[in-house]
């Protein structure tokens, strides 16, 4: 593993441990701040609409001008949105801090193209599911300290917890260094992105995915204190069992075939839903957000395997691309779960399983086509 792999590893790290601290506990807050559960469904589809927009751009920009100046220019918005946030004494204050925050989502092209370069001999499925993992290794601590910090001194505080923690991750990763840029032979140009069935096929694949993977998540910090009576510091702990899932599944499915292990993500977050909706214990609720550690698995492995369907000169544009899609689903699921709330708070697990059982179809159909189940359950990744 190169020097560069190992710093952005370290400023995630660092990341996952400010941004975990608050994020989890974003849904309670904006509860406290005057939003009812359909208007935190809407922010956070609005927040899912800022980052849809600015993927595709960026992996463009990524392909002509590098990675590195896209990567730190997002880091450092990431920090000042922080701060807006930290500031913020209202709701519109704080959503427009929300929102600026969501921009950052545009490094995702960019920075996975460099963890692709920058991997050395690991396999691209391997190198994504480490640095997430790195991400996740911070994320264990963060809502246990945020859920600590904020019993005493409220949720508010966290943000400014949080703005220290981004300034020391954005120095990390000033020190990364350029990659060149990927050409393609001008005699023998790749398939144009638009024109590559396959590549547009699984985008719509892991869209569904990613939407009825997110779809029981965003209320569901709220569902457990409002129905269930969990406390924030309870909360925090859950939100830290999550996040240990998270580094978990990253390290084991990572080693595995990457369409199977894209399929065993999704049957985990689906036992995370059934556990939320039927457990009436801490325990459960512990096993559940454990097992929810399979979401991100699967959107790392999603980008793995979008790399090995385009042609490495397209890959800023082609994450892009994906990433906008999986950004659209996270744009749309809040709504939808804010509006099950509003009726039936716990509607939103049962209707989850059906589009995850759904989507776990639709998935084996697209992988088996076009691995075959001899290759799935070898532990190939290219």
């Amino acid at each position: 593993m190169g020097i560069d792999l190992i710093l952005v590893g370290l400023s995630l790290m660092i990341w996952g441990f400010g941004e975990s601290m608050f994020f989890f506990f974003q849904p309670i807050y904006l509860e406290q701040l005057g939003a009812n559960p359909l208007l935190i469904g809407t922010i956070f589809s609005a927040f899912g609409l800022v980052m849809m927009v600015a993927h595709v751009p960026a992996g463009y920009l990524s392909d002509r001008i590098g990675r590195r100046p896209l990567i730190v220019i997002a880091w450092f918005t990431g920090l000042v949105a922080a701060i807006i946030m930290a500031c913020a004494r209202s709701l519109p204050a704080f959503v427009a801090g929300m929102l600026f925050y969501g921009l950052t989502a545009f490094v995702s092209s960019p920075l996975f193209s460099y963890v692709t370069t920058a991997r050395g001999k690991l396999t691209t499925g391997r190198a994504m599911t480490l640095t997430s993992a790195m991400y996740n290794v911070g994320a264990v601590f963060g809502p246990l300290t945020g859920g600590l910090i904020g019993d005493r001194h409220g949720l508010q505080s966290l943000y400014w917890v949080a703005v220290g923690c981004f300034m020391v991750s954005c120095i990390i990763m000033l020190l990364i260094h350029s990659q060149p840029r990927d050409h393609h032979d001008p005699d023998s140009p790749p398939t144009r992105l638009l024109s590559n069935t396959r590549f547009l096929a699984f985008v719509f694949v892991s869209f569904i995915a990613m939407f009825s993977m997110f779809l029981p998540q965003t209320l569901t910090p709220n569902f457990l204190q409002n129905e269930h009576g969990v406390s924030l510091f309870w909360l925090g702990r859950l939100g830290s069992i999550g996040s240990l899932g998270n580094a978990v599944f990253n390290l084991v499915i990572g080693q595995m075939n990457i369409g199977l292990g894209f399929i065993l993500s999704q049957i985990s977050v689906c036992l995370f839903a059934g556990m939320l909706w039927q457990g009436n214990h801490l325990f459960w609720y512990g096993l559940g957000f454990f097992l929810l550690g399979g979401y991100r698995s699967a959107r790392m492995l999603a980008f793995a395997h979008v790399r090995s369907l385009i042609h490495q000169s397209q890959m800023g544009l082609a994450y892009g691309v994906a990433e906008t899609f999986n950004s659209l689903a996270i744009l749309l699921a809040p709504s939808l779960a804010g509006f099950l709330y509003e009726g039936a708070p716990a509607s939103i697990y049962p209707i989850s399983l059906g589009l995850m059982a759904f989507s776990i179809l639709v998935s084996l159909i697209f992988m088996t086509r076009q691995e075959g189940l001899r290759r799935m359950f070898s532990s190939h990744n290219p």
